[in-house]
């Protein structure tokens, strides 16, 4: 077998949005030999100064990155950006890693194929490769992995028409999942929730926090010209 050098490998961005899916897709991208992770990206909505979609603090994200011991960039967004503004300034931000040499962008994605296409396409533009290490894996199957490899990560945000309050805040374990309805996908593949991952194989060390208070927001939801609006739970988490 042929080992390649780092010189060889192919230069990747890993986005990286803080969470289970992010923690797992990394642990098998750092894995394979053919990549080279140069460089995380996150979106940041830059009103608030917060992860975009989990509401985690930019010291948390940064804290992260420091136990990654991984070279990261920010995509910083307005407060509500529409697609338009959202693409343009992602381009923005890939222009400088793609200099730099980097032909792979990765992902956390599972199923949906909506998604995917779109990244794909997006990224063909600007001449890059779609990576997505655990596509179509059993998300049943992936969560387990996620806790038997002793990954840890806490709920930080929930659609409140499909879970309750109390399930935000909640450690990211069996019993958690166990508890979930039927409807809710055990990875929350559907933005059913989302986490916050602070500790794991990847990390240098466990991030450390604090839990704080609950919030409940409304937003325009995605893709519609009415007046409907998706409810969400939020747990703000202090470092």
């Amino acid at each position: 077998m042929i080992l390649m050098t780092k010189d060889q490998k192919l230069k990747t961005i890993f986005n990286w949005s803080t969470g289970k899916d992010s923690a797992l897709a990394l642990y098998h991208l750092l894995k394979d030999e053919r990549y080279d992770v140069t460089k995380l990206l996150t979106s940041v909505n830059a009103h608030y100064d917060r992860v975009s979609m989990h509401g985690l603090r930019r010291s948390l994200l940064e804290a992260q990155v420091a136990a990654l011991n991984i070279p990261s960039v920010t995509l910083e967004l307005p407060e509500q950006p529409d697609m338009e503004t959202y693409e343009t300034l992602m381009l923005q931000t890939l222009n400088p890693l793609i200099e730099e040499g980097c032909t792979h962008s990765a992902f956390g994605d599972i199923f949906l194929e909506d998604l995917k296409n779109y990244r794909e396409e997006q990224l063909k533009k600007v001449g890059l490769n779609a990576l997505f290490p655990i596509w179509k894996r059993d998300t049943k199957a992936l969560i387990q992995e996620f806790v038997s490899l002793g990954f840890k990560a806490i709920v930080v945000c929930i659609k409140a028409d499909l879970l309750d309050e109390s399930f935000v805040g909640r450690e990211l374990n069996e019993d958690f999942v166990r508890d979930l309805p039927p409807n809710v996908d055990p990875c929350g593949e559907n933005g059913e929730f989302h986490t916050f991952c602070y500790d794991g194989p990847i990390f240098n060390s466990a991030i450390p926090f604090r839990v704080s208070e609950k919030t409940y927001r409304e937003y325009k939801a995605p893709k519609q010209d009415n007046a409907s609006h998706q409810g969400f739970w939020f747990v703000d988490l202090l470092p």
